[in-house]
């Protein structure tokens, strides 16, 4: 809206006044009171700052701009309202005040949620003579305001000789190459319709920026409505602006061939249109009344509204009769229109004419006939209890809701179901697989299992008493052993070295008693040298 107002305000003159109103954080105020469009960067700057909410009504708004126009000077006044039509409708008191002080007001509808809202602003644009738009795209807002903007800063009758261009080789002007020249024009825009034509238009002036044809001043266009055809000439036919027209020598034709073009005219019809709906298809049928039989080459073309298009050619079916069916595209109504040439009565000049005949026709594909049921079928319900083993019930209103469900679902009896095994076979011996393979080919220790997951275990009593036994057979045995070996003479047994830590022996000890043992023939057990140990540490402590 920021950009679209500031693109407004670039068209007007430097000496046209604009203001702009927005529903703030206080209200209604203004963003800027009437200003000449010549200060727009200083208007640009308060646009780009203004903060705008949702007009919560009409009536305050349009009051206040009225208040503000009124205190301009100028001759004509213009008030522009862009909005989604939420607010009501203004009372008439406010929108007679517009019409006495012949202020008009455009309207903009952008997002409208309904259609209320798109008949409150077309009544404000309507009650004073202004203009409504509802623009399907928001990006023609900006040529929209720029448009009311030019029409705005000129006035509405213009005055100026002028030589109007032709855009167009219609039939109204056929066979006329120049134009003379008009003198004045009312000021008016073109209709933004594909059925609207613009023929002749005014040739923009040197400082005016002209892109395209909707820019142009209209001096003559030509629009279908309906069945008719209408036209609109902004200039006049008189001697004040068309006076070189009304002298010259293509008035006449001028005047004629627009006439005619516009005019009823009646044509003598002699084809028939017959259409209706079998199944997804649609079937033209064509009959010829014409009082001369002939063999004729109908073309047909079917339209509807979701852009369908269908061409093609009817084949004679009978004497006088043609047919061709089309492919629908669904629901929707379908036009029909069938063409020929039907060869003329009299050549001219020698030349054979012929008359282009056209006839026209529909047809309106609705829902199903299914839809329009609006009851039970109870048969089609029966047979489906039947074929399923089901019963038919009958609702009772007065019947409690609770017995009902335990009638509907009560009756259902335990049923048994079988599956398949093959899968779950498959899936065990893929895991017994791996452990065939490793009972036969891997071997293991339990001992080592029985360390791992039995942990050390204590001595028995029995293991403690046949070692304890074992050692007082060992003692028996050397015992024995030092009793029946002979005493070793003095000399020939070989001075034993003293440690300088133990004194001497006892010159009265026996042979016996300091000798050392013997070694045995169990010396190399480990019993026997744990023995010996216990035996030379026992023999230290009696020596000391």
């Amino acid at each position: 809206a920021k950009r679209i107002t500031k693109e407004a305000i670039k068209v007007l003159n430097s000496e046209d006044d604009v203001g702009a109103i927005g529903y703030g954080a206080m209200g209604n105020e203004w963003i800027f009171e009437l200003t000449p469009a010549g200060k727009y960067d200083e208007l640009a700057r308060r646009i780009n700052k203004a903060e705008i909410g949702d007009m919560p009504d009409f009536t305050s708004t349009m009051e206040m701009g009225l208040r503000g126009l009124m205190e301009s000077d100028a001759a004509t006044r213009h008030m522009i309202i862009i909005s989604d039509g939420d607010p009501p409708l203004p009372p008439p008191a406010t929108l007679q005040k517009f019409q006495d002080t012949k202020t008009s007001v455009s309207t903009v509808a952008v997002f409208p949620h309904g259609g209320r809202d798109t008949e409150v602003l077309y009544s404000i644009a309507n009650a004073t003579g202004g203009r409504y738009y509802f623009p399907p795209d928001p990006s023609q807002l900006p040529k929209i305001f720029i448009k009311e903007a030019k029409t705005l800063r000129r006035s509405q009758v213009q005055e100026r000789t002028f030589t109007p261009n032709i855009l167009s080789n219609h039939q109204i002007l056929k066979n006329i190459d120049t134009f003379p020249q008009l003198h004045g024009y009312v000021l008016t825009s073109p209709r933004e319709d594909p059925r609207a034509q613009l023929l002749m238009a005014v040739p923009p002036k040197k400082e005016d920026l002209v892109q395209e044809n909707s820019d142009l001043d209209p001096v003559l266009a030509v629009w279908r409505y309906g069945l008719g055809k209408t036209a609109a000439w902004t200039s006049d036919l008189t001697t004040r602006w068309g006076r070189d027209l009304v002298a010259s020598d293509n008035f006449s034709k001028i005047a004629t061939q627009l006439i005619t073009d516009i005019s009823r005219t009646k044509k003598e019809q002699f084809l028939r249109v017959y259409t209706y709906v079998n199944g997804n298809e649609g079937v033209v049928v064509v009959e010829d009344y014409h009082p001369e039989e002939s063999l004729l080459d109908l073309d047909l073309s079917v339209t509807s509204s979701d852009d369908f298009n269908f061409e093609g050619e009817l084949r004679q079916v009978a004497s006088r009769r043609y047919q061709a069916t089309v492919p629908l595209q669904g629901q929707g109504r379908y036009q029909v229109r069938v063409s020929t040439e039907r060869p003329g009565a009299q050549p001219v000049d020698g030349i054979p004419q012929s008359i282009r005949e056209t006839a026209y026709g529909g047809f309106i594909v609705s829902y199903s006939p299914e839809y329009l049921k609006f009851e039970s079928s109870p048969i089609v319900l029966r047979e489906i209890a039947e074929q399923t083993g089901g019963i038919e019930l009958e609702w009772d209103d007065e019947e409690d809701t609770d017995s009902l469900t335990k009638t509907v679902f009560g009756r259902r009896t335990p049923k048994r179901t079988s599956q398949p095994i093959f899968d779950l076979v498959l899936m065990a011996l893929a895991c017994m697989i791996p452990i065939d393979i490793a009972i036969r080919r891997v071997q293991f220790n339990f001992d080592w299992l029985k360390k791992i997951f039995g942990g050390a275990k204590a001595a028995t009593p029995s293991t403690v008493g046949s070692l304890l036994k074992k050692t007082e057979a060992i003692r028996s045995s050397l015992k024995t052993s030092e009793t029946e070996r002979p005493a070793t003479p003095m000399h020939a047994t070989a001075p034993r070295p003293v440690s300088a830590s133990r004194p001497q022996a006892e010159p009265n000890t026996t042979p016996a008693e300091s000798a050392p043992e013997q070694p045995t023939e169990d010396d190399g057990s480990t019993t026997s040298r744990l023995l010996a140990m216990k035996r030379r540490r026992d023999q230290e402590k009696n020596d000391n």
